[in-house]
């Protein structure tokens, strides 16, 4: 697994930031490697530092997103190397999530073409292709192209459940025999029109994101990439596996395009669903990372279906504190965090949940824990449109310890 974000430039450097409660969000004008420029007040979670270019055969593909992608392959290459010399090229898959594609470099294709006389003879740079940088496809075909990967290539987006439904379509796969791995992931990248977007919505903090907190004013908007190589469960032993994927639950509640149902149904839903899939129950959990976007709707419906399924009892973080959202990277993001938590033991505090809102009843933790076992792990990626996925991961100890748990089809 790997991760890259405002956190860290690497998987090591963002965990260590997560261990030691270190967030990633800066202010604008306080970024290392970007310049953004934004007539409002905001702080967001980049990727600190200058992103290389993409080699000469790969130009084609070249954007900030296509860079950040590449910088979190790269550390996964060499297990993605080991398994296609045990599955073969077919057999493995590549789904990744993305929310915003490469609309920061049509973002600046436009700028090109708005300066240079727009209707009346503008120019859009010769670099800028629109299938190869801006279509969501060119991301799975990248990845095709750099790793010689031949198998079932998808590329979704479902706004924030993106990367988190990745994994979904994998145990999928799995269980039609279809292929015996996948390379799942999400990737985003800062752009302008997500920000005013999401200021237009009147839900981007000014400051520093509070999921959960009394006195929450909104998100902010983070980029980075993610990826899991996933295989299927009699693929290796407990000792290799780093964490098991148990189940993935999935519901579209199809409320509203932007809020999310008032009551938390179809949150509840994914999270049963996950549970059921995994043949466990609420009380193998051991910790939830919540959506956690940190405006008044959302943590409050979240909040009601958690209890709802778990009871007050299951320690809740939010990691947006940390990263800021990063939209279609968000549940790969989470993904790894879940994996990271059941290996380690260690519990990350939910940064900004104080004070506590007396209208979220679950057990929010301000502070870190590193004692004691998660085992299981829930985490949920939930979207526009009602669009809800919660994922079910566990340590290779407590799997071991629970042989008899699942239907067979986990990874």
């Amino acid at each position: 697994m790997s991760l890259v974000g405002s956190m860290g430039r690497t998987t090591v450097e963002t965990l260590a930031a997560l261990d030691e409660g270190r967030t990633g969000l800066r202010a604008p004008a306080e970024l290392d490697g970007l310049t953004l420029s934004l007539p409002f007040p905001t702080v967001v979670g980049a990727v600190p530092g200058a992103l290389s270019p993409l080699s000469e055969g790969d130009h084609a593909y070249d954007t900030r997103l296509a860079r950040i992608g590449m910088m979190a392959l790269a550390e996964v290459r060499p297990t993605l190397d080991r398994a296609i010399a045990r599955w073969g090229k077919r057999r493995i898959a590549v789904l990744i999530g993305t929310s915003t594609g490469g609309l920061d470099a049509t973002e600046d294709a436009f700028r090109s073409w708005a300066e240079t006389g727009g209707p009346d003879g503008g120019r859009v740079p010769s670099g800028y292709d629109l299938r190869t940088q801006h279509d969501f496809n060119a991301l799975g075909e990248l990845i095709r192209r750099v790793t010689g990967l031949e198998g079932p290539t998808h590329v979704v987006s479902t706004a924030c459940s993106s990367s988190g439904k990745v994994h979904a379509s994998a145990l999928r796969l799995m269980q039609l025999g279809l292929i015996d791995a996948a390379l799942v992931g999400g990737i985003d990248s800062l752009c302008k029109m997500t920000l005013h977007g999401f200021r237009g919505l009147g839900i981007l903090s000014d400051t520093h994101c509070k999921p959960f907190a009394r006195d929450r004013a909104g998100i902010n908007i983070g980029e980075g990439a993610g990826f899991m190589l996933l295989e299927r469960e009699d693929a290796r032993t407990h000792a290799e596996a780093l964490a098991y994927l148990l189940g993935v639950g999935e519901s579209s509640d199809a409320y509203n395009m932007s809020s999310p149902e008032p009551s938390g149904r179809g949150a509840k839903e994914a999270m049963q669903r996950a549970l059921e899939a995994g043949g466990i129950t609420a009380a193998d959990v051991g910790l939830l990372i919540a959506h956690g976007t940190a405006t008044p709707q959302n943590d409050v419906a979240e909040s009601m279906a958690i209890e709802s399924v778990l009871g007050p009892r299951v320690p809740v973080i939010s990691t947006k504190g940390y990263t800021g959202h990063q939209l279609g990277a968000a549940g790969a993001t989470s993904a790894v965090f879940a994996a990271h938590a059941v290996r380690t033991n260690k519990i990350p505090r939910s940064l900004g949940a104080e004070p506590n809102d007396p209208a979220v009843r679950v057990n929010v933790l301000a502070e870190g824990r590193s004692e004691g076992t998660v085992g299981v792990a829930l985490c949920n990626a939930f979207a526009f449109g009602g669009s809800n996925v919660c994922l079910a991961i566990a340590s290779p100890d407590w799997v071991r310890a629970h042989a008899e748990v699942g239907d067979g089809g986990r990874a």
